[in-house]
């Protein structure tokens, strides 16, 4: 079950400002890398935050367990403050979080078991603890026949198993995923973010997750944070922000996974194609396009679907279809002006 609108908050940004300075003497100035974001993120989900290189995602993810201090702002994670705290005060708040790379970042000197073991040596658990943890999270991980191997000796999407065990080796309350696929193919991407799932669902892990991908986000968010030059320009539920995008930035991303309406080139031929008038109806979750074409099939409409699709994520349908509609002006008139009283309708020409 996933946390609903009343779940408890445990990481929270109000109007949190990062900023950096670059450049000498009279080339110095002052890059806003975070730029007065606010939002909850509530215990128990999967949060992703998605945004082009630069938009200030890693840096909005590292705000939250302080290796980035904040400019201004508030900064809270499971009640308490981040921002303001020196590293003696943040390492109480950091031992509840565990992060993983793009780079895998670990340590080519121990072996898989060692890397694993490492934040607990740390932490200071009894050496059969230490022991009997790391087998529990290696089995988890799917690598207990490597325990005795070097990283050199791993493939990509082990090297990150690896990380995700050792992220998770301490028992954290969240787990911050920075582009933890991107250097992953899309079959070990997919086994990456079902082992993050499963940290989700069964250890009540709070995962956030950074990406540049929209199929990641598809794949595993409840919600989304969409940036764009340090700021949130659109946040919600991931089934609504890929149904109904409010800003371009959204619409851009959501576009790279579903090609669902005809690009300039694919509308030229369709417009060559068509017999009648070609209209883009958006398709939603309870609208029934079906009996509007229906009867208006009936009243001697005839339609051809000629390209769309539709998808179905957090149990909602979305999508469009592009339909050609032939007849009576007027009948076809009527269909159109129904359909547009159902959902979002356009006509199309190449």
């Amino acid at each position: 079950m996933r946390p609903g609108e009343d779940a408890e908050v445990i990481v929270r940004f109000e109007d949190a400002i990062k900023t950096f300075e670059t450049g000498k003497g009279k080339l110095r100035r002052e890059v806003t890398a975070v730029d007065g974001v606010t939002l909850s993120i509530r215990r128990g989900e999967i949060y992703g935050v998605i945004g082009y290189s630069g938009a200030g995602k890693s840096t909005l993810v590292r705000l939250i367990n302080g290796l980035e201090p904040v400019t201004g702002g508030v900064v809270e994670v499971d009640g308490q403050r981040v921002d303001g705290r020196t590293e003696e005060q943040l390492a109480p708040i950091r031992r509840e979080i565990g992060m993983i790379f793009q780079q895998f970042n670990l340590f080519t000197s121990r072996t898989v078991a060692g890397n694993v073991e490492y934040p607990l040596v740390r932490a200071g658990w009894s050496k059969d603890k230490r022991k009997a943890r790391v087998e529990e999270l290696l089995r988890f991980v799917g690598l207990s026949e490597r325990a005795g191997n070097y990283p050199e000796q791993l493939s990509g999407g082990q090297k990150q198993r690896v990380g995700i065990a050792r992220a998770l080796a301490a028992q954290p309350k969240i787990l911050l995923a920075d582009e933890s696929t991107s250097a992953l193919d899309p079959e070990t991407t997919q086994e990456v973010l079902n082992l993050l799932r499963r940290a989700n669902r069964e250890f009540g892990i709070t995962v956030v997750l950074i990406t540049h991908e929209m199929d990641v986000v598809r794949s595993i968010a409840d919600r989304v944070a969409v940036m764009d030059s340090g700021r949130v320009v659109e946040e919600g539920p991931t089934a609504r922000v890929f149904s109904a995008p409010e800003t371009d930035t959204a619409r851009k991303f959501v576009a790279t996974v579903s090609h669902d309406e005809p690009d300039s080139e694919e509308l030229s031929y369709l417009s060559e194609q068509s017999k009648g008038r070609l209209v883009v109806v958006d398709v939603r979750e309870g609208v029934d396009v079906g009996s509007v074409l229906s009867a208006a099939a009936a009243r001697g409409v005839q339609f051809q679907i000629v390209f769309g699709g539709v998808s179905v994520l957090q149990r909602q349908s979305f999508g469009s279809l592009t339909v050609d509609l032939t007849g009576e002006r007027h009948e076809v008139d009527r269909t159109i002006d129904e359909l547009s009283q159902l959902t979002t309708v356009k006509e199309v020409s190449a």
